[in-house]
């Protein structure tokens, strides 16, 4: 391939650029530097970035969309007029001719329209040729329907060969924008084993040719577009490697039906058969052999409700079984050779342990899925197996540890119904075991793979008179041999059925290579790529569950043992404990509450975010399906930064980092994460200020490769390559477009720990293991040679231990980084002063004349917006005057309620002046009430005060008259007699004899006023205690006034003039 051609292939969307547009960059054409793009700012253009500044005429751009190679397909609804079968595999006959290039860019200059002639359908029959018939020969004969006054529009790659709305796209965009059309005639069997041919009308030669089983899709625009005299298929290219779309105008638009009809007929192999007088090819010795690739993959419950495939020992090509886990079987049919048959369905899925087994030990699973794969180049079959059935006991038991050698034999069988094939076909696979306790921990040694085996299907065609039917081509199975089953009977020369011998051709049927096989393709490797086993010793997992331990007591310190164990890489099952913890998200509450706001706003970005992520990591089981949890979490991210970082946004390449963390942390951490690696690491400053940082960033690689690396460097300068053309994706995506996930997580792994200074070790690492490639290349053969073979040099994971091994012990100061930081200063000043005006000025003149081109592509947009928005306001206006009239109705309804209102609100103000009227009276007989009650209250205290006041001073008169009369008595000899010292009488002793008269007298006269007094005290007492009750009968009656009062400030009437006066008050302020 070109390497010129694929750097051209890189399309960038203005959206994703916008950043860019600047006094260093401009946005120019792909065709040249010198021609301006015709459709500046629209979301299908792809346009390239060339950079005026650095010395160079490579376009950074170009690097940077490297990362994102081809548009994504949206899977959105839409209304189909198409026709869809299977995709089988082969070669084309062929690309079109060089002459068609220029027709196959996306961005040419729009093409004049073209006058409509005459109605009349172009269908006549084909004309005669034969197979062997050279790209400019006649078309020998052929049983196809041929079409004239057709005009090609190009072709162009595409992700998505199924998807109608990504081919209805490509056709807009190639219709649109086509500048070199090409008149074509457009020739289609009617048979499923012919070839679509495109013809030059003039001379009836042949331009390029598509066999019909490698055209996976046609579709046609639709009714009332600009497409809708278009139609386009989809083929495979490349051996299905690659798809193109093709995409043809009518210029009778009522020919595209019929074209698509015949397409459908071709499609449906219900054609008129071939006379069986026509010449046939003359068949090779083999081409009644299928050959089918078989894989088996095993996969386990990793206990987090997913399975995971399990560890394949590379030296016994075993698989290693855990005791009593849950286990999957995954089969994978692909056929590699000769015309492809249609796998209906699979009727079985058996197992049984041992080898060599009969037909009866076998036991079927449960089938849990078939169908096609996303790619569409196999047929995957799934079935659970659960170990435990007493059928699997033997590959259930623990395999003896000390005995290495021994190994289980397990054998897997699979029954497929193909729909040419007229009977079943069966193909067993015989795979090696070891079973190993649940708990026991798995080492690096082991990697993820499946057992693969190649079978040879051996058909013979079923003559017409046998068939059921005469529509289809029917075979019956003559022998089915797996490759090793072939060998085996080559070497031991056993008597068994032989294929017949084609020479070379037998041994030149292609099996699938290894995993670790460098492939001669140019194809770059896919993103996401790469298995990484969570397995680990579990000593080292130990060394760091004691790390962590302590890390989590002073999370602010980091231990000293962290460098170097993170240097020879963070076990997979700690990684996202483990990243949190380097970029300080321990306690990340603010920025968990801010994602989940800021997921919920627009982002200016969408389109842009939406485009890519359909292209991050499409390797990845987890991204790879449209509107899948993967790619959901993926673009809630992008979006919920770019509206965070207003002056970043979103960028090219933040997807990838952003997918990575994803991959070991639920969204709202691997936000967190994301920003502290954008702000604290100064990964957000590459994208400011023109790239400058990012420019320096160059700068300081190349005076390292200088120091480091000085024959490479100075190789570079003499092919002119410099650091921006190759090592753009490495800063601005930390590497993690396009190398193997095992080498950029443990770069992730370094740059949390050490910095971003990180990337320039693995930078210099990646240039000293390559030297010696390098320095044979030219400058396009550097640019390949980093884009194609080097990424995929590290997909094994010795050999990116070995080059982080080498990254990490290359001693980079700060220091050094500094003084190169310091002279590219320096140099960018003096550059800037020696600048010519003129030329700054028209650096900038050609800066605003791409963003006047934006803007005016823009303001055609958003006229035709208007033109839009017009058609809808004029129905939105007619809906309106119908809601209008409904409204009036309403209006004069509701007038007449606001009257009835009115004249209740006057009533309801009557009633409220008779209330406050009646409130007032019965306040003002309240609070008399209440006076009257106090003036009692009043007078009962004073009349209470009064008699205390009495009886205190009769109770001190009385007291002063006892002790008068007891002082007379202590006087009185005569009556101290009678008397005790208490006051009391004494008793008369019977020998002194009866007291005279005078005696007696004053006895009774004492007697009598002693009883008087007492007469005086108990009525003084009985007045004290009745003043006390009729106190109490006061303090009452005081109590009952009050509740009284206080009720009545409660009542109705208090509460209904409270509400009164509030409303009074509320009117009058509105009067006001």
């Amino acid at each position: 391939m070109d390497d010129k051609a694929s750097v051209g292939k890189i399309s960038v969307s203005s959206d994703s650029v916008s950043t860019l547009n600047s006094e260093d960059f401009v946005l120019v054409s792909r065709q040249g530097d010198e021609t301006p793009s015709t459709n500046n700012g629209s979301d299908d253009e792809k346009t390239g970035l060339k950079i005026i500044g650095n010395g160079s005429e490579q376009q950074l751009q170009k690097e940077l969309a490297d990362v994102l190679m081809d548009p994504p397909a949206d899977d959105q609804p839409g209304d189909k007029e198409l026709v869809e079968r299977s995709q089988l595999d082969g070669e084309g006959d062929g690309p079109l001719s060089n002459q068609l290039s220029a027709s196959s860019t996306i961005n040419p200059v729009p093409l004049v329209g073209l006058q409509k002639p005459e109605m009349s359908l172009p269908v006549k029959p084909g004309q005669g040729d034969s197979e062997g018939s050279s790209p400019f020969t006649p078309v020998a004969d052929e049983d196809s329907v041929v079409f004239s006054k057709l005009t090609y529009l190009g072709c162009a790659s595409v992700n998505a060969p199924r998807s109608e709305v990504e081919a209805l796209r490509m056709m807009s965009i190639l219709r649109s924008q086509c500048q070199i059309s090409l008149d074509v005639t457009l020739s289609v069997p009617n048979v499923s084993e012919g070839t679509v041919r495109l013809l030059d009308p003039q001379t009836n030669t042949e331009i390029a040719n598509y066999p019909i089983y490698k055209i996976l899709f046609c579709v046609r625009g639709h009714d009332g577009t600009p497409e809708s005299d278009c139609f386009a298929f989809t083929e495979s290219h490349y051996n299905a490697e690659l798809f193109r779309i093709h995409v043809f105008r009518c210029e009778i638009q009522e020919a595209v039906s019929r074209i698509l009809y015949s397409f459908a007929t071709a499609f449906r192999r219900s054609a008129k058969q071939t006379p069986l007088s026509a010449t046939a090819a003359p068949q090779t010795p083999d081409s009644d052999i299928f050959t089918f690739s078989v894989s088996l993959e095993i996969k386990e419950d990793d206990g987090k409700g997913y399975f995971s495939a399990v560890p394949k020992d590379k030296d016994r090509q075993c698989f290693k079984l855990r005791q009593g886990i849950d286990k999957k079987i995954v089969i994978n049919v692909q056929q590699t050779t000769n015309k492809e048959l249609a796998i209906e369905r699979c009727f079985g899925l058996l197992l049984s342990p041992g080898k060599d087994v009969r037909h009866s030990d076998m036991h079927l699973l449960d089938l849990e899925s078939m169908g096609k794969s996303s790619d569409g180049k196999s047929y995957v079959i799934t079935g659970s197996w659960n170990p435990k059935s007493p059928h699997f006991q033997v590959v259930n038991e623990e395999t003896p540890k000390g005995n290495v050698d021994k190994v289980l034999f397990m054998t897997t069988a699979v029954d497929l119904v193909i729909t040419e094939v007229q009977e079943p076909v069966r193909f067993l696979l015989e795979t090696k075991v070891r079973v190993c306790s649940p708990n026991e921990r798995l080492f690096w040694p082991f990697s993820k793979r499946s057992t693969t085996e190649n079978f040879f299907l051996k058909l013979k065609q079923i003559k017409q008179k046998e068939r059921k039917s005469n529509t289809d081509t029917l075979y019956e199975v003559v022998c089915l041999e797996s490759e090793s089953e072939r060998e085996r009977r080559r070497t031991t020369a056993s008597p068994s059925v032989r294929l017949p011998q084609s020479g070379s051709q037998s041994s030149m049927i292609p099996s699938p290579p290894e995993d670790d096989e460098e492939e001669d393709n140019d194809e770059p490797l896919l993103s996401g790529s790469g298995d990484v086993s969570k397995e680990c010793a579990e000593k080292i997992l130990e060394t760091w569950g004691e790390l962590l331990s302590k890390w989590h007591l002073n999370l602010s310190v980091r231990p000293k043992q962290l460098p170097s164990l993170v240097r020879s890489g963070v076990p997979e099952a700690l990684r996202g404990e483990v990243w949190q913890l380097l970029a300080g998200c321990h306690n990340n509450d603010h920025l968990v509450e801010k994602y989940r706001i800021l997921i919920t706003k627009e982002s200016p970005q969408d389109s842009a975010i939406t485009r890519d992520i359909n292209r991050t990591f499409p390797a990845h089981d987890y991204f790879k399906d449209t509107g899948g949890d993967g790619q959901d979490s993926l673009y809630k991210i992008c979006k919920a930064y770019s509206v965070y970082d207003e002056e970043i946004g979103y960028c090219q390449g933040q997807s990838f980092l952003a997918a990575v963390l994803l991959l070991h942390m639920p969204e709202e951490q691997a936000f967190s994460v994301l920003v502290k690696i954008m702000f604290d690491y100064g990964l957000r400053e590459l994208f400011k200020q023109n790239f400058e940082d990012l420019h320096c960033k160059f700068y300081q690689l190349e005076r390292l490769m200088q120091e480091y690396i000085p024959d490479l460097y100075s190789h570079f300068l003499d092919i002119s390559l410099e650091a921006h053309m190759y090592a753009s994706q490495w800063f601005l995506t930390l590497f993690t477009a396009k190398f193997p996930l095992y080498m950029v997580f443990h770069i992730i792994d370094l740059l949390l720990c050490e910095g971003i200074s990180v990337i320039f070790n693995v930078a210099l690492g990646l240039l000293k293991t390559s030297k010696d490639d390098l320095l044979l290349t030219d400058f396009e053969g550097a640019l390949k040679f980093f884009r194609v073979q080097l990424p995929k040099r590290y997909r094994s994971e010795e050999n990116a231990k070995k080059l982080m091994e080498l990254a990490c012990n290359m001693k980079i100061s700060q220091k050094k980084l500094k003084k190169y930081e310091k002279e590219y200063h320096t140099m960018r000043e003096q550059q800037a002063q020696q600048e010519d005006p003129i030329e700054r000025f028209e650096r900038e003149n050609r800066r605003l004349q791409e963003a006047n081109m934006r803007l005016e592509q823009e303001n055609d947009d958003l006229a035709h917006e208007l033109v839009t928005s017009k058609i809808a306001l004029r129905k939105d206006l007619d809906n309106a005057e119908e809601k209008a009239d409904a409204l009036n109705k309403e209006l004069l309804m509701t007038k007449q309620k606001l009257i009835d209102a009115e004249e209740e609100k006057r009533r309801l103000e009557e009633e409220s002046a008779q209330l406050k009227e009646m409130c007032r009276r019965e306040l003002d007989k309240a609070e008399s009430e209440i006076k009257k009650n106090s003036s009692i209250i009043g007078d009962y205290k004073q009349i209470c005060s009064q008699l205390s006041e009495r009886l205190e001073k009769q109770q001190t008169a009385n007291k002063v008259e006892i002790e008068k009369i007891r002082q007379k008595v202590d006087d009185c000899e005569r009556c101290r007699e009678f008397f005790n010292k208490e006051g009391r009488v004494k008793g008369v002793s019977s020998a002194k004899g009866v007291p005279d008269e005078d005696t007696d007298e004053e006895k009774e006269t004492l007697k009598n006023q002693l009883r008087e007094m007492e007469l005086e005290l108990a009525q003084t007492k009985l007045q004290l205690v009745e003043a006390e009750c009729k106190i109490q009968d006061l303090e009452h009656h005081l109590g009952l006034a009050l509740n009284e009062v206080q009720a009545a400030k409660k009542t109705w009437f208090n509460r209904t003039l409270s509400s009164i006066k509030t409303a009074t008050g509320v009117q009058g302020k509105e009067t006001c």
